[in-house]
């Protein structure tokens, strides 16, 4: 009797502090994050960039965030989680005051359009390669470290904990986006990354007074990991993708993640240079946190039992419809600009349904993905090969930049024609195809997925 009171006691332990500062620095890191991720390209099309490299830079940045854990995680485990995040705020707060640098003090103005050649000099292209490269260092540590805090101070509610985390994120998402669209409307668009560098600032203060290592808790559990030099992690590299059966299922389920990229990628070209002089962005994407936190339980409790590779397949064909439904308003009487009610352009609300069926396809694809790794693995060595489940995201992200914007600028606006308000009309003929091209990676995708997996059922597995 004595012993199930004793259970029931230790289940009612609260999450030690450490584990709510962790989430707090969560908080504020995405919402640095996404402070600025919706006019990445935008902003850097103004800056006189070009049509081309501001998508380019921007899927090198998601490319460094998405590829670098691989080698941040580890050093993050040597020199220990407090100092590697100190530092990892210190390179994002200094990346991201770097971004806004040209306008604050480089002397250079925002252009009302995006410019299709480039005219920027070293003035602007300097800081911001550079602050691309400190965002995509410093947020490559954040992760593993502060998933690293929740599964070691979870004490046996690893469910709980990072379904706290997940909702954590989702809610610094929605915090980011928030503040930079009051900001940017009272300022200017260069804006957005002195909210994400005062974010990146407050999250340094908060662990430097806050937070703890986790393997300094008492009663923490504790996962003793092997140190690994970057050589080590180099030759597992080469062996994970020398696994045929991981480096097939790292292509085919890269084109989901080609997909999502391109919600900041083709989506913001498409609203600024089609729809609106002036969208929204930051608000319209909030679509996608919305409906993960809102319908997160729902979609866990109806198609939790689903197998993975079905769920799979499912969020991938979901992404590839996301983009076909973009055609209806390029067919409606009053076209992509028409208004619904006063409040914005049929163009601009598909694009929000875009968005949030996006978000769909997420909740049935991200978490998955890693059960149906964990699967896949040999014997023993499914945390080696989780290790590096985030590479088709980064596959996506390399990919998704340069080719969103040969899709957008040379598939949907060609043969178009330039407005008197600096907007574009596009032949619908070529718009649908670019969205038809979106949609039918999407269904690619899923396709390549099923045969993959079929392959995979008829052949003997190597372990």
């Amino acid at each position: 009797m004595s012993d199930s009171r004793d259970d029931r006691r230790e289940k009612q332990t609260p999450f030690p502090t450490t584990f709510w500062t962790a989430n707090l620095t969560e908080l504020f890191e995405r919402g640095a994050y996404y402070a600025m991720a919706s006019f990445v390209v935008l902003y850097l099309g103004q800056l006189g960039l070009g049509k081309y490299w501001p998508s380019t830079l921007n899927s090198v940045l998601w490319t460094l965030v998405y590829f670098l854990p691989i080698l941040s995680g580890t050093i993050a485990d040597v020199v220990g989680f407090k100092r590697a995040l100190l530092v990892a705020f210190v390179l994002l707060a200094i990346g991201y005051f770097l971004m806004g640098y040209p306008v604050w003090f480089g002397g250079q103005t925002l252009a009302p359009t995006i410019s299709e050649t480039v005219i920027s000099g070293t003035g602007v292209v300097f800081p911001v390669i550079l602050g691309i490269v400190f965002i995509g260092m410093g947020g490559s540590v954040i992760k593993p470290c502060i998933s690293g805090t929740v599964q070691k101070t979870a004490a046996g509610r690893a469910t709980l904990a990072f379904g706290i985390f997940y909702m954590v994120i989702n809610i610094g998402s929605l915090f980011g986006r928030g503040v930079s669209y009051y900001v940017r409307t009272r300022l200017d668009l260069s804006y957005i990354f002195a909210v994400s560098t005062a974010c990146s600032i407050v999250a340094f203060f908060t662990v430097l007074l806050l937070y703890r290592d986790p393997d300094t808790l008492p009663g923490a559990a504790r996962i003793e990991k092997p140190r690994r030099s970057v050589g080590r992690i180099l030759l597992d590299m080469v062996l994970v993708v020398r696994n045929a059966r991981f480096a097939l299922f790292l292509l085919v389920s890269s084109g989901f993640f080609f997909l999502y990229s391109q919600v900041y990628n083709v989506l913001p070209l498409y609203l600024k240079k089609v729809v609106e002089t002036n969208p929204p962005v930051d608000i319209y994407t909030m679509a996608n946190p919305f409906v993960i936190v809102f319908f997160q339980l729902l979609i866990t409790k109806l198609f939790g039992k689903m197998k993975p590779i079905r769920s799979i397949i499912v969020g991938i064909v979901i992404i590839g419809v996301s983009m076909l439904i973009n055609l209806v308003p390029i067919y409606l009487a009053g076209g992509v600009r028409m208004q619904v009610f006063d409040l914005l352009p049929i163009g601009s609300l598909f694009i929000v349904l875009t968005v949030a069926l996006i978000a769909f396809g997420e909740l049935f694809t991200s978490a998955r993905t890693y059960e149906y790794i964990g699967a896949l693995a040999p014997k023993g060595q499914e945390g080696l090969f989780l290790g590096y489940a985030n590479l088709p995201m980064a596959i996506g992200a390399l990919l998704g930049g340069p080719v969103g914007a040969a899709i957008f600028n040379e598939v949907m606006c060609r043969n178009a024609v330039k407005g008197a308000n600096g907007l574009m009309e596009l032949d619908p003929a070529w718009n649908t195809a670019g969205w038809v091209i979106l949609m039918t990676i999407g269904l690619a995708s899923a396709l390549s997925m099923w045969l993959y997996n079929r392959w995979l059922r008829s052949s003997p597995s190597k372990t």
